[in-house]
Formats: structure tokens, C-alpha cells, sequence
């Protein structure tokens, strides 16, 4: 299974949605780390015009860094752009999804997106 571009591909729920006006375009699929915050662009944004991104309540399929057991926190690594169970340095990103588990780095795993900001 692959992502392809997409640095978190909308999956299935009901995302809390937050105004959001980028200084550069951003591209459906990417998380965009605004302070401590992960959200996700469901819909390109191009630069300096007002679109949305999610703030939790949804799960998106996303690419993890190892093998990571289902129902645990992860945390957002905006260099890798892939979740981990390391907090330090960091975003709080979710929780893996029960029908997931990543048997190595790279693989593609589901997260319930439920930052500590999130609903």
C-alpha cells in the first residue's frame, strides 16, 4: 500500500475543520504543523487564500517510522512527515487505529487524528 504525495490520505469520519490562510500553496494530503498542532488539507490551498484544514476526528491512512502496536499514541515527525511513537520533538498527531500495526519503517498504517487540541 502506498500514499503516493499524500502525507495523510482522509480515510473515513467526521474532521473538525479550522479556517486556515497559508503564506505558501499547500497540497491536499499534507499536515501542516500550525504551532504545536498537526492539521491536514483535505483540499489544496493556494497561498494567501482562505481554505480549511482538519483538526482531529477523522482517520487518515499515514506512513509510520516502525512497528508501532494498534491503539497506541502517535506523535508527528514533520522532517520524516511519518507518525512515531517518540514524543520528544514531536507533534501529538493520534492514536493507531485497532485494525492497524506497522511491521517496519515505511509502512502505511491508519490513525484515528486526535491531537490534544482536537475534539
Amino acid at each position: 500500500m502506498t500514499l503516493g504525495t499524500y502525507e495523510a490520505q482522509f480515510v473515513k469520519g467526521d474532521p473538525v475543520m479550522l479556517d486556515y490562510t497559508p503564506g505558501s500553496a499547500v497540497d491536499a494530503g499534507d499536515v501542516v504543523v500550525v504551532g504545536d498542532l498537526p492539521l491536514i488539507a483535505h483540499q489544496d490551498i493556494a497561498a494567501n487564500a482562505l481554505g480549511a484544514l482538519a483538526a482531529g476526528g477523522g482517520v487518515y491512512k499515514v506512513t509510520a517510522d516502525a512497528a508501532i502496536a494498534a491503539g497506541k499514541k502517535v506523535w508527528w515527525n514533520n522532517t520524516a512527515k511519518k507518525v512515531t511513537e517518540t514524543s520528544a520533538g514531536n507533534e501529538e498527531f493520534g492514536y493507531l487505529s485497532p485494525d492497524s500495526s506497522a511491521a517496519a519503517d515505511g509502512d502505511v498504517v491508519r490513525v484515528l487524528h486526535k491531537p490534544a487540541a482536537g475534539p
